[in-house]
């Protein structure tokens, strides 16, 4: 039998052994809105559904878990997870983890500041005494993380930390700018709040499943399929809807110097 017979047929046995065993492929996700996110019972966001889209092409059934971050890396870890939506790639994490060529998304992680105590500033080296608010469940860049010149300061959640940025309990937080300006929408505090326009970081977000039998070749399936859809008119309709914009690199003069390694969306050791 040709090399690429045998191959074909590996993908489609995995492909159609969920369905055969009456089974669904487990992903998790934390809520990470506009990305992904529920509203009144149903999910929704730029990368759910571009990736229900996408899975159901393929004729894959999902069962999703919308989990804060650490649980979702502890299922991973654990087996009773397939695979996680919106993380991002680490090279730690490739002995146990596959990517797909196509990342579905760009995130560009930024600083907000409240009007009242307002903090522009172009470099990490002017937030000397600052607190900054973080998230739960993120591994930061080392040069963020390890910085003596200011305190992160973590909150439970993304509404949290907005919170005790207007009431002074921290200077800046930290998160990716189309969550933060969804967060100023569903907050109504646009009045209030400034997004700082230095990009901290980027980094790509991707659908990642664990190594088992077969999946490699469902990985490459499901890259070809997502990279066909973000060409279609329905992948250009989708993104306007969530105010996304192409995927594309960060110019090199508006990243912080001090900063270039990206922020990583994962946890160094799962609880």
């Amino acid at each position: 039998m040709p090399l690429i017979t045998q191959l074909l047929a590996v993908l489609v046995f995995t492909c159609l052994s969920f369905a055969a065993r009456g089974e669904k492929l487990r992903i998790v996700t934390e809520p990470w809105a506009p990305y992904v996110y529920e509203q009144d019972g149903k999910a929704m966001g730029l990368d759910y559904e571009t990736t229900a889209i996408v899975f159901k092409r393929l004729g894959i059934e999902v069962q999703w878990q919308f989990l804060p971050w650490k649980r979702c890396l502890s299922m991973l870890e654990s087996g009773l997870a397939d695979g996680a939506l919106d993380i991002f790639h680490s090279k730690e994490r490739d002995a146990t983890l596959l990517y797909p060529a196509e990342p579905l998304s760009e995130v560009r992680f930024v600083m907000f500041y409240a009007n009242d105590r307002p903090y522009p500033f172009r470099t990490l080296d002017e937030l000397r005494g600052l607190t900054i608010g973080t998230s739960p469940g993120y591994l930061y860049s080392k040069d963020f993380s390890d910085s003596t010149l200011f305190t992160r300061e973590p909150a439970p959640s993304h509404e949290a930390n907005f919170g005790k940025l207007l009431r002074g309990r921290i200077d800046l937080l930290i998160t990716d700018r189309r969550v933060g300006q969804h967060m100023l929408d569903e907050l109504k505090i646009r009045d209030k709040i400034t997004e700082n326009p230095v990009v901290i970081s980027q980094q790509s977000q991707f659908l990642a499943v664990r190594r088992n039998a077969g999946m490699d070749l469902l990985v490459q399936r499901f890259g070809a399929e997502l990279k066909r859809f973000k060409l279609e008119p329905g992948y250009a309709e989708l993104s306007s809807r969530y105010g996304a914009e192409p995927a594309a690199s960060v110019p090199s003069e508006k990243v912080t110097a001090a900063t270039e390694k990206t922020v990583e969306q994962q946890e160094s050791s799962a609880q």
